[in-house]
C-alpha cells in the first residue's frame, strides 16, 4: 500500500473514532467559533425556560429552539462537519443506549437512595404534572420531551468539547487531562441548569443529577455518537415518566 494512501486512511479513521472539534478534526473551530456556539446554547436554554407557551403546538417551539439554535451555531462555524456529533444509529447503537440508560437509572437511583437518608429530595414537577394528563396530552408530552432531551445532550456535550479544545489547543494539556476537566465542568453546568427545577437543592442536583450526567457523558465519550447518549437520556427519563404515570393510574381497591 502506498504510504500516502495509508496515511490518508489513518487520518480518516482518526476523524471517525476520535472526539470531534477539539484538535482541528474534522475542522478547526477557534475561540470565536466556540463563543458563538456557547452563546447559542445559553440562549436556547433561556428560551426553553422563559417562553410561556403552554398550549399545543406552540409549546413545541421552545424545545425546537433548544435543539435548533446550538446546531445552527455549530453549522455556522463548522459548516457541513457539524454532523460529526452524530453517527449511524442501528440495533447495536440502540443496545448501547439501553445499556447506558439502565446504568444511569441504577447509579442515580443508588445516589438518590443514599442522599435521601441525609436530607429530603425534591420531586420532579414534570413527573407530578403528567400523572393528570389524558392520552393525547401524554403523547404530546413525550414527543416534546423527546426533542428537549436531545437538546439537553447538546447543551452538555458542546460545552464539554469547547472546554476540551481550550485545555488541549490553548493550554497544551494532554487529551486525558482535558477530558477530565471537561467532564467536571460540563457536569457542573448540567447540574446547575436543573437547580430551578429541583427548588435549588444543590445536594440533589450535584449528587443525583450530576451522577446521572456523568454516566450519560460516558456514553458519548465511549461511542462518539450523540444519538447514543441522547437515546440513553431518553430511556432514563421516559422510564421515570412512564413509571410515575403507570403507578398513578393503578386501580385502587375499594
Amino acid at each position: 500500500m502506498p504510504t500516502g494512501f495509508g496515511n490518508a486512511m489513518g487520518a480518516r479513521m482518526t476523524e471517525r473514532t476520535d472526539l470531534p472539534f477539539y484538535n482541528g478534526q474534522p475542522v478547526e473551530i477557534g475561540g470565536r467559533g466556540w463563543l458563538i456556539v456557547l452563546a447559542a446554547t445559553a440562549i436556547a436554554f433561556a428560551a426553553l425556560i422563559a417562553l410561556p407557551l403552554p398550549d399545543f403546538p406552540l409549546n413545541f417551539i421552545p424545545a425546537i429552539l433548544f435543539v435548533g439554535l446550538p446546531l445552527g451555531a455549530l453549522a455556522l462555524v463548522a459548516g457541513p462537519h457539524w454532523t460529526a456529533l452524530f453517527h449511524r444509529y442501528g440495533i447495536k447503537q440502540f443496545g448501547q443506549s439501553l445499556g447506558f440508560g439502565v446504568l444511569t437509572m441504577a447509579i442515580s437511583g443508588a445516589a438518590g437512595f443514599l442522599l435521601n437518608l441525609i436530607a429530603p429530595m425534591t420531586a420532579n414537577p414534570s413527573v407530578a404534572a403528567l400523572t393528570t394528563l389524558g392520552l393525547t396530552d401524554l403523547l404530546q408530552f413525550f414527543a416534546r420531551t423527546f426533542i428537549q432531551l436531545i437538546g439537553e445532550e447538546l447543551t452538555t456535550i458542546l460545552p464539554l468539547l469547547a472546554v476540551l479544545w481550550l485545555c488541549v489547543s490553548r493550554f497544551g494539556m494532554s487529551k486525558r487531562t482535558g477530558i477530565i476537566i471537561a467532564v467536571i465542568v460540563s457536569t457542573l453546568w448540567f447540574s446547575a441548569l436543573h437547580l430551578q427545577t429541583y427548588n435549588w437543592n444543590i445536594l440533589q442536583c450535584l449528587g443525583i443529577i450530576g451522577t446521572a450526567r456523568i454516566v450519560l457523558t460516558l456514553s458519548f465519550l465511549v461511542t462518539r455518537n450523540l444519538w447514543v447518549s441522547a437515546g440513553a437520556h431518553i430511556i432514563n427519563d421516559w422510564s421515570e415518566f412512564l413509571g410515575a404515570y403507570g403507578l398513578s393510574h393503578l386501580p385502587v381497591g375499594t
